[in-house]
């Protein structure tokens, strides 16, 4: 059968059981749509972090970029899986003993203020909003190589399938939809890395073929005759103070993001919060640790596939034809000579090739067996569409459960909650089907700039509130809108209206290290010139800290205390 026809099977198959889990698992009532009854156990939930957290940008685009950063990529692997760390030790237990459904609901009442709940509803919805604009963005690219329809119409098919499980079933069905998810894309990633690396040095473990095979130093001599920097020389591409606040923009950002903090909501306990925590970041590693060696392969065998071949050998390659015919990768006889040639220099280079494409189209150019093209195709959907119903749902909880229900009629019942949340799912849906089809980047630098809004906003309160009992509403409210206000700025005016990047040439990915250092510094100051929280949210912070997996009895606060 050809590459089409398995795709279409297999995503027949893997959305029919999407859709199965979701129905199964619906829900009647509020915990259970927005923190899955808490009663997720911790290998089931490690599963399911680790789909919502390793997006389209993980599975689809990491290994891309690394494939043209070569050394520079690596401020992803850091950034990404030290800041699951930072969240493991520092966040996730806390949280989950604080026994709120989500993080404004937590700055809220730590915060004894519903204005600094706004703002991290504004903050939520933002950050959610801009990631999962990436997510949409590689939906949209599978489906329009794979079963060739154009990007926006894969985007709403993907829309369909995400509003399904997570209108129906809310965290519950997102949840164990995750935990299939997320066994569909580490199998999708793995068997193709297994098979590369054997075909190319014989080893079948991709993370030792890299290591202690001579590919990388093929790589390094290919790279420099033909104009390139080494493969692994460090900062190429970068500076070295660019790609330090890239990584640790990722690394707090990771720990800030509401849709990854959530999970660990679902749990019965703060300690299973721990050991879901490690499960997850072992799920992680599989992954992450396969990454640069799938990237170094694909690199290699992308060079030696296409650079230095004539135009016609080049168009009797299949999958270098549907490739171009989605406009991701393009091929122009530049000088007219017969020869397409791969050239350092962008405007000279005859290939072009989107980032985006790098492990999706790898198993073609290896000459993969079309099944299992098929599954990374499939593995690639999982990614994206895990992530996008966490984010949705974040969306959605910011709405109905942080406004609506604690601001707007604190009297509301189940059903009413239960209504207005899958309403702002649909609503959340529609504008992230939109950034799909026009998205402001490619998908992991979509994603990277939310990692910047996450760690510029959320992470400094969320620590300070657990660790900090002298921090106050005045402090985390300043310290949110200056943080945010001013990494949004900079991507904005770098990005979109071509302002230099004028602190000391950091790019937009880094920047949220900027804004997160403002956003602590602005928070302490404040909250040290303003007046000390109430006895009772320090003796609550006190309580938070103590090693006991009871919940937090927080005294009762009239609506009347809260500005």
């Amino acid at each position: 059968m050809s590459v089409e026809a398995w795709t279409t099977i297999l995503v027949i198959i893997s959305f029919i059981i999407y859709l199965y889990i979701g129905w199964r698992s619906r829900v009647k009532d509020s915990k259970g749509f927005f923190v899955a009854d808490q009663g997720v156990p911790a290998v089931a939930n490690g599963a399911a972090t680790a789909a919502d957290w390793m997006s389209a940008a993980s599975f689809i685009s990491m290994a891309g970029l690394i494939s043209f950063l070569g050394y520079d990529g690596s401020i992803y692997l850091m950034g990404w899986t030290g800041g699951f760390v930072l969240l493991a030790l520092l966040l996730a237990p806390y949280l989950r003993k604080f026994g709120k459904y989500t993080v404004p609901d937590f700055v809220g009442d730590r915060y004894y203020s519903n204005t600094a709940r706004l703002v991290a509803v504004f903050a939520a919805i933002f950050v959610s909003l801009t990631y999962v604009a990436g997510q949409m963005r590689g939906v949209g690219i599978v489906f329009s190589r794979f079963l060739q329809v154009d990007i926006g119409t894969g985007v709403i098919i993907g829309m369909i399938i995400v509003a399904f499980f997570a209108i129906l079933g809310g965290m519950k069905g997102i949840t164990w939809t995750q935990v299939a998810q997320y066994t569909v894309l580490i199998i999708a990633y793995l068997i193709p890395a297994i098979a590369i690396a054997l075909k190319l040095t014989g080893n079948p473990i991709p993370q030792l073929a890299f290591t202690f095979s001579d590919i990388v130093e093929k790589l390094n001599q290919i790279q420099v005759d033909l104009g390139f920097a080494e493969y692994t020389q460090p900062f190429a591409s970068k500076s070295m103070l660019d790609v330090l606040f890239i990584t640790i923009a990722l690394m707090v950002g990771t720990a800030g993001l509401p849709h990854v903090i959530v999970r660990f909501y679902t749990v019965p306990s703060p300690k299973a919060a721990r050991y879901s925590a490690g499960w997850a970041l072992l799920f992680i590693a599989i992954l992450y640790t396969t990454a640069p060696a799938l990237a170094g392969f694909a690199r290699y065998n992308l060079i030696d596939t296409l650079h230095n071949k004539t135009v016609a050998e080049i168009q009797e390659l299949d999958w270098a034809t549907k490739w171009e015919n989605t406009g991701l990768l393009q091929f122009e006889d530049k000088n007219n000579n017969g020869i397409i040639e791969l050239m350092p220099d962008k405007e000279a280079s005859e290939i072009t090739i989107d980032r985006d494409i790098i492990v999706l189209s790898t198993p073609e150019v290896a000459n993969l067996a079309p099944w299992v093209i098929a599954l990374v195709a499939a593995g690639g959907l999982a990614a994206a569409l895990s992530t996008a119903s966490g984010l949705l749902l974040v969306i959605s909880s910011s709405i109905a459960h942080d406004v609506y229900y604690r601001i707007i009629n604190p009297q509301a019942s189940e059903s009413q909650r239960l209504m207005v949340g899958r309403i702002m799912v649909g609503f959340a849906i529609a504008i992230a089907g939109y950034f799909g089809v026009n998205p402001p980047g490619f998908v992991a630098q979509v994603v990277a700039f939310a990692f910047g809004l996450a760690a510029a906003s959320f992470f400094p309160v969320i620590i300070l509130g657990v660790f900090d009992k002298r921090t106050n509403k005045e402090g985390a409210i300043a310290g949110m809108i200056i943080g945010l206000a001013f990494t949004t700025y900079y991507i904005i005016g770098v990005k979109f209206f071509a302002m230099n990047a004028w602190f000391f040439g950091v790019s937009p990915e880094g920047i949220g290290t900027v804004g997160m250092i403002l956003n602590v510094v602005v928070t302490l100051i404040v909250s040290r010139l303003t007046p000390p929280p109430p006895p009772e949210i320090q003796d609550l912070v006190e309580n938070l800290r103590s090693p006991e997996d009871s919940p937090v009895a927080l005294a009762d606060i009239g609506e009347e205390e809260l500005d």
